[in-house]
């Protein structure tokens, strides 16, 4: 009697016949014969067995290891590890357990990587302690078919008395950053300050080059005009006397003219020199 199975896209399947591999099988419906032990029977007289291998992304913790570090300080770490199967026939056939595998070899990675550094490199550096796992396993896990994607450092656990005085140092170094941050917005906003304060002074010199320049060339133009209406006005009276050199008839009526403006005044007064004899002897008329 077959029995059908169906295998999902989150695993894979590995038929066996009398024990041995002679596929692997993807997801999809397979038959298989099936006896009261469950997903094994027998085909064509050989036994069959189907292997299911997950082959999903999955968390693997490492809870409280102690480990000493270089300077002889005992630290507990525990540590998250990302993976997943990518070859499921490694994975069966390389490590008895490739799960438990991935469990030690993570946990010599961290030692060696622990032992070799002091708690003041651990502190200021705790990335280096997750690369360090990870390149450490990455390679090794390959051979066995598992691809490690992540292994970051969850928790550092010091000594009592030692965990009190890493969070008062902790608790300075953030103070001093926050302090840092504080300076270094002050020195930013000063420069912003010193920078526009600059510009404002440029561009204040700049309009008073600007209005001295305009200034300047309106004086000049008003000088100019003031030429020109004083050459034209020069020219109007020397074209005047031309025309009264010419016709001295027109000289005559505008002394005539002179003299009836100054007739219409009560206090000019008009000296005229009858005989030529000196000023003693000249007679004053009223207009």
């Amino acid at each position: 009697m077959n029995r059908e199975i169906i295998i999902k896209d989150t695993h894979r399947g590995l038929w066996y016949e009398d024990g041995v591999l002679r596929r692997l099988l993807e997801a999809g419906r397979y038959e298989l014969p099936a006896d009261r032990f469950g997903w094994t029977g027998r085909r064509r007289g050989h036994k069959v067995e189907v292997v299911l291998v997950d082959v999903r992304e999955r968390d693997l913790t490492i809870k409280g290891q102690e480990i000493l570090t270089r300077d002889k300080v005992a630290i507990r770490v525990s540590i998250l590890v990302q993976f997943r199967v990518t070859d499921p026939r490694a994975a069966v056939h390389e490590v008895e357990n490739f799960e438990e595998r991935i469990y030690s070899d993570v946990q010599l990675a961290a030692r060696r990587s622990l032992a070799s550094q002091t708690l003041e490199e651990i502190l200021t550096n705790r990335n280096r302690l997750s690369e360090d796992i990870l390149r450490d396993v990455k390679e090794t896990a390959f051979r066995y078919g598992v691809a490690v994607l992540r292994a970051d450092v969850k928790d550092l656990i010091f000594p009592g008395n030692l965990q009190e005085i890493m969070n008062r140092v902790l608790a300075a170094e953030r103070n001093s950053e926050a302090q840092l941050v504080e300076a270094r917005t002050k020195a930013e906003v000063q420069r912003i300050e010193n920078a526009a304060k600059a510009d404002g002074r440029r561009l204040d010199a700049e309009a008073s080059a600007v209005a001295k320049r305009l200034a300047a060339e309106n004086d000049a133009q008003a000088q100019q005009i003031a030429t020109d209406a004083e050459i034209r006005s020069l020219k109007a009276r020397e074209e005047a006397a031309a025309a009264y050199t010419r016709h001295p008839a027109l000289l005559r009526q505008l002394e005539l003219e002179t003299l009836r403006d100054l007739a219409t005044s009560a206090n000019a007064r008009i000296y005229v020199d009858f005989n030529g004899k000196g000023k003693d002897d000249y007679a004053d008329a009223s207009a």
